[in-house]
């Protein structure tokens, strides 16, 4: 069932509470009527018009009733009469609210008092409680099941920081610096023949150059012993 099928069926519901609540207010009842008699202008007062009301006018065929404007209802005169009825038992509608007059067209009768001025009110009725409408899929907020990008971004933000990007930092990650690592002479394994044939060429040419810087030495002594 539709909302609006919700809606027209509480609506009509509502109607139906309306009319059964609908007062018939017989214009100078219980005790009097529709006539000369009746203290039509006490009864008025005594009476709450609602919309949806009615009233029933019962009168005899020498009566009959007149609905007139206010100048009309105040002057006694039905020269421009809106409606008239004379059939006896008039029921008429209250359909809407505001005043309304009414008279007795039979020369005479309005001015002994065959008149009735009735103020009609909007009907108290209870409104119809609001009928909820049913969330629609489109209205309804969706829950997201995919993680959130936003960690994918920090990732990447991470990696794109300055340290990360750095020349420096490249410079380490691809080109290491290795300490070279000098072998202690205590576990160096014995000198081959040919390393130990180049030691001795070293240190001869070590001592013969020793002993050329030692005559040259000398030879300049003499010269300069010489030369005093």
């Amino acid at each position: 069932m539709g909302v609006h099928e919700i809606i027209l069926r509480v609506s009509f519901v509502a109607m139906l509470i309306k009319l059964a609540m609908a007062t018939n207010h017989i214009v100078g009842g219980p005790i009097g009527g529709w006539d000369t008699n009746s203290n039509l202008q006490s009864w008025t007062s005594s009476q709450q018009f609602s919309v949806g009301d009615n009233l029933i006018f019962q009168y005899p065929p020498n009566h009959d009733v007149v609905e007139v404007t206010k100048a009309d209802y105040d002057s006694c005169q039905q020269t421009n009469p809106i409606q008239s009825y004379n059939d006896g038992a008039t029921s008429i509608p209250l359909t809407s609210t505001g005043k309304r007059y009414f008279i007795c067209g039979t020369i005479g009768h309005c001015s002994q008092g065959m008149k009735v001025e009735i103020d009609t009110f909007a009907a108290q009725v209870s409104p119809a409680s609001p009928v909820a409408a049913a969330p629609s899929i489109a209205d309804s907020p969706m829950i997201s099941i995919i993680p959130s990008a936003a960690p994918a971004e920090s990732t990447v933000s991470s990696a794109e920081s300055p340290e990360a990007s750095s020349p420096l930092f490249e410079a380490q990650v691809e080109s290491p610096t290795l300490s070279p690592m000098i072998p202690s002479t205590e576990f160096l394994a014995p000198s081959s023949p040919i390393a130990q044939h180049s030691q001795d060429v070293s240190a001869s040419s070590t001592e013969k150059g020793n002993l050329q810087a030692f005559i040259s030495i000398v030879l300049s002594l003499v010269v300069v012993f010489m030369a005093f």
